[in-house]
């Protein structure tokens, strides 16, 4: 008998033990995927970030028993589901029995609001607005309808200054910065352009296998310094515009002046003056410091095509940002992502954005040539990119499909715009 009880008791610690682990590895597994309820044909979602998604026909992959637990457990309650998995490859069908519905894809929401970040991220936003660093004092609209695409893309057209900082402007016309300054303009250096990539350096780019996709493209820009050697299966190679920003270019660890790959191409350099400030106020007092290292380097690579962008283009944009959100984005100025993406739009016909919009590969690492999380690097601190992302994504004229696999999105150009 007292064998027996201890064998009893041996085996409710085992199932014990069981359960316990079944538990945790199904909410181990749980955060990659969620369960939308489909009734009749109202479906709910529901949200885990500012972007939801849903399913589409996926390669089949080690989540799948999970998939089946989850789907027998509700078919049991006599409930549809169809189960989501973020990352799942192309090929498997991982819907239980849809009701003649299409395949659809859920991503980044147009209309995302502060109310999506997490608590810290939100006490972040709310200490900048506090601090107004750049002296923002707009007096603008706020509206909680964006205006249509088209009326959108002509604010662009006509309220954006492209130019770049020539000699005429204040300052720099002397015969010292005349030395420095490229003499062609960048209308003229880069050419009629027709089909172009921005290429996010988000960690989703990692595995991605875009590398021919983007090289494909007449040009391609890239951001402060996302190397291509290593990635270009991910990435490609081409690079015909780097946007760097101002602080880059006097941190001596990012060797700016000896690199190769900062050499190659048509530079920009952008520095946020405060706001609305004119070019020489900015000149007295601007954000860092850049404009030895940039002499330094005109000196050293005197033929390499190297531009200041006029200090005016990224509040204008802000504006514009501010304008067409309901509520208060961060006073400070836009990302160096979005400012990349408005410049191409300006010299391009058409502009493919990759990974600026989260794909399914979507991961908290900030660069795909870093190890470094934060998920502020997708939804924003410093930056309003929350707010970028729903213009970029109301702007769209891609598919959401793109989006889902590709991280990809689409947008005219303004050159040949009909306002």
């Amino acid at each position: 008998m007292v064998h027996v009880n201890l064998l009893k008791k041996w085996i409710y610690i085992l199932l014990a033990f069981i359960l316990v682990l079944s538990v945790c590895l199904w909410k181990e597994t749980r955060r990659g995927f969620y369960v939308s309820f489909k009734k009749e044909n109202q479906v709910d979602y529901i949200p885990v970030m500012p972007w939801s998604w849903t399913s589409q026909k996926q390669g089949v992959n080690r989540e799948e028993v999970v998939h089946a637990t989850v789907k027998a457990f509700l078919s049991a309650r006599s409930t549809q589901v169809n189960v989501s998995v973020l990352a799942a490859p192309a090929g498997a069908n991982l819907t239980a029995k849809p009701k003649k519905s299409p395949s659809s894809f859920k991503v980044w929401n147009k209309d995302s609001s502060s109310k999506n970040l997490n608590p810290r991220l939100q006490n972040v936003r709310k200490n900048y607005l506090y601090m107004n660093k750049y002296h923002v004092t707009y007096t603008g609209p706020k509206s909680a309808v964006k205006q249509s695409p088209k009326t959108l893309l002509c604010q662009l057209r006509s309220r954006l200054n492209f130019e770049m900082i020539t000699a005429s402007d204040g300052p720099f016309n002397t015969s010292e910065w005349e030395s420095y300054l490229p003499r062609r303009n960048i209308s003229m250096e880069l050419g009629h352009l027709g089909r172009c990539a921005v290429v996010s350096s988000a960690g989703s780019m990692k595995s991605s296998r875009l590398g021919a996709e983007i090289d494909s493209h007449d040009a391609v820009l890239r951001f402060n310094g996302a190397p291509t050697r290593g990635f270009q299966s991910d990435v490609g190679e081409k690079t015909t515009v780097r946007l760097v920003n101002s602080q880059l270019i006097t941190v001596e660890e990012q060797k700016f002046l000896t690199d190769p790959q900062y050499n190659v191409g048509t530079l920009i350099v952008w520095d946020p003056a405060p706001y609305h400030n004119d070019v020489t106020e900015w000149y007295k007092k601007p954000d860092f410091n850049f404009f030895k290292s940039y002499q330094r380097y005109r000196q050293k690579h005197p033929k390499q095509p190297f531009y200041i962008l006029n200090p005016r283009m990224p509040w204008q944009l802000w504006d514009i940002l501010q304008e067409n959100s309901p509520e208060d984005i961060q006073p400070n100025p836009p990302s160096s992502g979005m400012l990349g993406i408005a410049l191409m739009m300006n010299f391009c016909d058409e502009v493919d954005v990759y990974e600026f919009l989260p794909s399914k590969r979507q991961t908290d690492v900030c660069h795909y040539y870093q190890k470094f999380f934060d998920q502020a690097c997708t939804v924003g601190a410093y930056h309003p990119l929350l707010f970028e992302k729903n213009i970029v994504k109301h702007l769209n004229q891609g598919t959401d499909e793109d989006i889902y696999n590709y991280g990809k999105v689409t947008l005219n150009g303004l050159k040949n715009l009909q306002c």
